[in-house]
């Protein structure tokens, strides 16, 4: 049973995920002295991805909910892949979703404790040095229907592994010559139980620590250890970890050193992983666009990792109602990428500030209109939040309007601007449209109209009706932009496994199978953008809704000599209507 009703505060009934009625059951039965600790246990190799922001939510979020503690402990058990960069940028990306930790730890922190632990397994007979090949141990680890063989190293002395594994610290012996086996069992059925490797040889300087150590343990025996030195009580991760759980309660059980731990003690918990199509979250994959320049770095608004969708203009909110949405389940699927950007909608439509931009230009001139007369016009600034006000919009002769928004020969259905078609121009004034101007090769040049004076907003004749409401910027109070469109970075539905399909189709390398699936429509850039002038004073990241376009947001490189505006989401879902054609 994936969820249970528990009673709220309000006394209604509530759906919680089973991992929280788990922890609600434990503190019940007063496991753990009636606490919860849990930890977010990322490695610092790369940017945080929306993936991981589901496991932020579970993990902080249920210690926030019963008054517990959640501490960020970085995985850096693999000096040639970490970064000092990545562990600043783990941070920033946690309190941006809204959340806080309780400590910082470090896997390396425990590197000493690690270290005596293994030598006392070596001693104990529970663990030995193996001088096979990597492709050796593999093979001789059977299959998950046939046992294993023993290796030929398993019965090797224990003074003569506790000097081999000395020297794995020294630096004489070279990476992959020989590793540390945990003694288990060969012939069990759960393959992580063949005599696992705990360490292996890396000689390469690390983010912290330095030269001392070039043994590190691996992440299944790190990982259990640094959760029961520090008094985790729920290490919830995803489930590709199942199979790892035995393994990791005897590694806590060895680690306890007959100690009594009853009901206080870590217990892994697994869940669902956030899976979505259009996307590849693999950071091994992501760096690799990053590197190759197929997106602009880390943060490009394309790609799915937290900086990238703040950058493009998700809130944190947006993400944490999302992942509330979908929920946690032990078993996995794959989300509509659509489903995210339906919360990004709703989340933003509470918060944007509605303003005029218009993005393919043509000149409205309303001819009636006396020049050099110019009229301040208010606008509100969120319908949905009266007490965030207004702000002044300028009208004039001269107005900047959708190049869409006129046809000179216009189908029944149309209800724009076309000859002798009456629109509102948005919180101004009715105008009739009369014709245009075209240049010697037949483009429109200018929209010609005349304006009906008593329609002006909130007047008294400015109720009289008409079929359609268009945007606009006034030509001599307005900005000039540059607007970014940005979509979907994947033409394909599920570009994990397309990209295996193309690798092992054309024997070709993930760089190569990426560029066949990028899709090309997933960056327009437009130069020729007019905006109002109130945009100016708004500050980079800021929520806005493009009034008849979409949610965008102010670019960082933005400058007040060169807006930088990046389109967020459409105000509708286009993508499954062109998908569905």
């Amino acid at each position: 049973m994936m969820n249970e009703n528990i009673e709220a505060e309000k006394g209604e009934k509530k759906s919680i995920s089973f991992i929280e009625q788990i922890i609600v059951n434990d503190l019940e039965q007063g496991k753990n002295g009636k606490k919860v600790q849990t930890r977010f246990p990322p490695e610092p190799n790369g940017y945080l991805h929306i993936g991981h922001a589901k496991a932020i939510c579970m993990d902080f979020g249920m210690a926030q909910k019963y008054d517990g503690i959640c501490n960020l402990r970085f995985d850096d058990t693999n000096p040639t892949k970490e970064d000092v960069e990545y562990v600043d940028a783990i941070m920033e990306d946690i309190k941006w979703l809204g959340f806080d930790w309780a400590n910082v730890y470090y896997a390396s922190d425990y590197f000493d404790q690690l270290w005596d632990f293994a030598i006392k397994l070596i001693k104990e007979g529970k663990a030995y040095i193996d001088e096979q090949t990597a492709e050796q141990i593999a093979e001789q680890k059977g299959t998950p229907t046939q046992p294993g063989t023993d290796s030929p190293y398993r019965n090797r002395p224990v003074e003569e592994s506790l000097e081999l594994f000395r020297k794995m610290n020294t630096g004489e012996i070279e990476e992959g010559k020989m590793v540390l086996r945990a003694k288990i069992d060969m012939a069990s059925p759960n393959m992580h139980f063949r005599d696992p490797i705990i360490y292996r040889v890396v000689k390469a300087a690390h983010h912290r620590t330095g030269e001392k150590w070039k043994a590190y343990p691996m992440y299944d025996f790190a990982h259990g250890q640094s959760d029961y030195f520090e008094g985790v009580t729920h290490s919830l991760c995803t489930l590709e970890f199942v199979p790892h759980r035995p393994l990791y309660d005897l590694f806590v059980d060895w680690v306890k050193d007959g100690k009594d731990l009853d009901d206080n003690r870590p217990r892994q918990y697994e869940f669902n992983k956030l899976n979505l199509n259009y996307t590849l979250m693999s950071k091994r994959n992501l760096l690799i666009l990053v590197k190759e320049g197929l997106v602009t770095g880390w943060d490009d608004p394309r790609m799915p990792t937290l900086c990238g969708f703040r950058r493009r203009g998700y809130s944190p909110e947006s993400i944490r109602n999302f992942v509330d949405k979908i929920g946690y389940t032990t078993y996995d699927a794959l989300n509509d990428f659509a489903l995210l950007e339906s919360a990004v909608r709703e989340d933003l439509n509470s918060r944007a500030t509605r303003v005029s931009a218009v993005i393919n230009p043509v000149k409205l001139v309303v001819t009636n209109y006396p020049e050099g007369q110019t009229e301040e016009l208010t606008a509100i600034n969120n319908p949905e939040r009266p007490e965030d006000g207004t702000h002044t919009i300028e009208f004039s002769r001269e107005l900047w309007i959708e190049r869409d928004d006129f046809m000179e020969e216009a189908p029944k259905n149309y209800f724009r601007l076309t000859p002798g078609r009456e629109v509102r121009l948005k919180n101004a004034y009715i105008v009739l449209c009369t014709g245009c101007n075209k240049d010697e090769n037949g483009n429109v040049t200018e929209v010609l109209c005349e304006y009906i004076p008593q329609t002006k907003t909130g007047e008294t004749e400015a109720n009289r009706k008409v079929k359609s409401t268009i945007h606009w910027v006034s030509c001599d109070h307005c900005l000039k932009a540059e607007v970014r469109l940005y979509d979907r970075l994947w033409s394909v539905e599920n570009p994990r496994d397309e990209m295996a399909a193309i690798r092992e189709a054309k024997n070709c390398d993930a760089l190569t199978a990426m560029k066949e699936m990028i899709n090309p429509e997933s960056l327009k850039v437009l130069k020729n953008c007019y905006v109002e002038k109130y945009l100016a004073e708004r500050k980079p990241l800021d929520y806005l809704q493009f009034q008849r376009i979409g949610y965008f947001n102010i670019d960082p490189d933005s400058t007040a000599d060169n807006l930088i505006f990046n389109r967020t989401v459409s105000l509708k879902d286009t993508w499954n209507k062109l998908k569905n054609r």
